[in-house]
């Protein structure tokens, strides 16, 4: 069903003589954008103000505004330009509220098969709209809603409106023109860095190439806006406000486009040249692109799989037999990086015998300082399996037990390797023996380092008493 406004004509009804400020050309626009969808938005306009009191109206302004956070100031002289009244405006028209006004007010139907009804209207619902062709003598017709082709309304009513306006009522001392600043937040658009990393054939080193993905939902489009991007947690209280990317599987290298800067507790990234970023778009720009970076490959094995300790439970245990595979490597500009990363996605690729890039895993990653360690776990190996036994469990006092563990790992691959197994402990614990050396990694985490021949396996096996 299609609603056609003939005539829209908005009625203003104040006291006193007021000027209504129509044209604004924008003189410049900025957007700053963080990630936890949120932005925001600072205008500048130029408007010819009348002496005494004005009306000025904004309608090209994000449907997902704050309204308690807009700004509006001139820049030209702010002492002869005062600020009386600010409204947001979002009683945005449709076919029921069209309706509601309408109540009792003629109106014109015209229906599929072309027959027209004309008449006050008496009521409405979801499926049926009820007309009189004259309220007292009729006829009365009920007119079914999915045989209506066109309702036609006399004019727009007052309160009703096509966008989202923002309303100022200014008072000048002087008819001028002035350059005004407009500011304001908004949700509905976002920003993530998307990665992707391009392992080498020996797998020693990996090109990094960053994209900034940029997500408008906001309702508004900014046109030849100068934007900034803050990477870091701000802190947002929950708020009411008026009012899922695509994967890529492949980016190509580009040079990059941001220049980045500490800024408070955050970091910046300011694009170098103008965009326009249209409502309901996703664009992506390039952020930067490394070659080179060292990198190293490694397996890990996490047996464990219940997280408490099981007292005389210790038959039957089940364990994880997947070998983790994990790729590391250090944000530093000794790697060619050293520059802060902000948070988001890695995919990692790797070519093949054919040159033809494979998508081998994904990771995220956090906000990460320069000269911090990035490990991206990016799947388990199909050639390494790991296997976690309790050999022995005894109980020594009442709080006091001794557990013997073995955890073996098989290689089948044509090469040897070397694996990290992870052991979790317990209470006030201690390892009586082992057959490996071990590095504590925290208050109840071990590690083992041990070395896998091809097609062969090695046992790590050790004792540990544990005081519950």
């Amino acid at each position: 069903m299609n609603i056609i406004a003939v005539i829209l004509v908005v009625l203003l009804s104040f006291l006193g003589s007021f000027s209504i400020a129509n044209e604004m050309p924008q003189r410049g626009l900025d957007i700053t954008i963080y990630n936890q969808d949120i932005a925001l938005v600072r205008d500048l306009r130029t408007i010819s103000l009348e002496k005494g009191r004005n009306i000025i109206k904004v309608t090209d302004v994000a449907s997902k505004i704050d309204a308690t956070s807009v700004h509006f100031k001139s820049l030209t002289d702010p002492a002869r330009c005062r600020i009386i009244e600010q409204n947001f405006e979002y009683d945005l028209v449709s076919s029921d509220k069209l309706l509601s006004k309408y109540i009792d007010q003629e109106i014109r139907i015209i229906t599929r098969d072309n027959n027209v009804y004309q008449g006050y209207l008496l009521s409405y619902d979801s499926r049926q709209i009820i007309i009189a062709h004259n309220k007292i003598t009729g006829p009365i017709y009920m007119v079914d809603r999915e045989n209506i082709r066109d309702i036609e309304f006399p004019q727009l009513p007052e309160g009703l409106i096509t966008k989202p306006t923002l309303v100022w009522e200014v008072e000048s001392q002087d008819k001028d023109e002035h350059l005004i600043e407009l500011s304001y937040l908004t949700r509905g658009i976002n920003w993530r860095a998307d990665y992707v990393a391009n392992l080498s054939k020996d797998e020693k080193t990996l090109s990094l190439n960053s994209w900034v993905t940029i997500d408008n939902r906001s309702g508004a489009d900014y046109n030849f806006a100068n934007v900034k991007l803050i990477a870091g947690e701000i802190r947002l209280e929950e708020r009411d406000y008026v009012e899922a990317l695509p994967k890529m599987a492949y980016m190509a290298e580009a040079q990059p486009q941001f220049e980045e800067k500490s800024f408070f507790e955050y970091h910046m990234y300011s694009l170098n040249r103008k965009t326009t970023i249209k409502n309901n778009q996703t664009k992506q720009i390039s952020l930067f692109n490394v070659q080179n970076i060292p990198m190293e490959k490694r397996y890990v094995y996490d047996g464990k799989l219940y997280r408490s300790y099981y007292f005389d439970n210790w038959r039957g245990l089940d364990y994880n037999p997947k070998v983790s595979v994990y790729i590391r490597f250090k944000n530093s500009s000794d790697s060619g990086l050293g520059i802060p990363l902000p948070k988001g996605k890695v995919r990692v690729y790797k070519a093949d015998e054919d040159e033809t890039l494979q998508f081998i895993g994904e990771d995220s990653i956090d906000h990460t300082p320069k000269d911090e360690r990035i490990e991206l776990l990016i799947g388990t190996a199909f050639d390494i399996v790991g296997e976690r036994k309790i050999l022995e469990h005894k109980k020594i006092t009442n709080n006091v037990y001794q557990d013997t563990y073995q955890i073996t790992i098989r290689n089948h691959k044509d090469e040897s390797i070397r694996v990290s197994i992870i052991e979790h402990q317990w209470g006030d614990w201690k390892i009586l023996k082992s057959n490996y050396d071990y590095k504590k990694i925290d208050a109840y985490k071990i590690e083992f380092e041990v070395e896998i021949p091809k097609d062969g396996e090695t046992s790590v096996l050790y004792t540990a008493e544990y005081r519950l």
